[in-house]
């Protein structure tokens, strides 16, 4: 029983160092990260960008900057959301 559960996990070993090789890496030094899914720190340099610049449109009354504040703040949450991967390789669905 044992030794057909070693391709599979030989096959999920070589998945996950293709996938997240920093995750990886640390799972096999004993110290063990974030996965990739959960690091967001791009998602929050960017919000704090959105917000500085939203504050600067409303402060100067400028609509052209109080657009681009949303529509940063907008990308911010798409980088927070985790399914962001899997959504991008999804196969479309097929044509009639």
């Amino acid at each position: 029983m044992a030794g057909s559960d070693d391709p599979r996990l030989g096959e999920i070993e070589t998945r996950l160092h293709r996938e997240d090789p920093r995750f990886a890496r640390g799972l096999g030094d004993g110290r063990p990260c974030q996965p990739r899914e959960y690091r967001h720190t791009r998602a929050w340099l960017l919000l704090a960008v959105a917000l500085a610049v939203l504050g600067t449109g409303f402060a100067l009354a400028h609509g052209l900057l109080i657009a681009a504040g949303l529509v940063l703040a907008g990308m911010a949450g798409e980088l927070f959301e985790p399914e962001r991967d899997a959504r991008r390789h999804r196969k479309p669905p097929p044509r009639p």
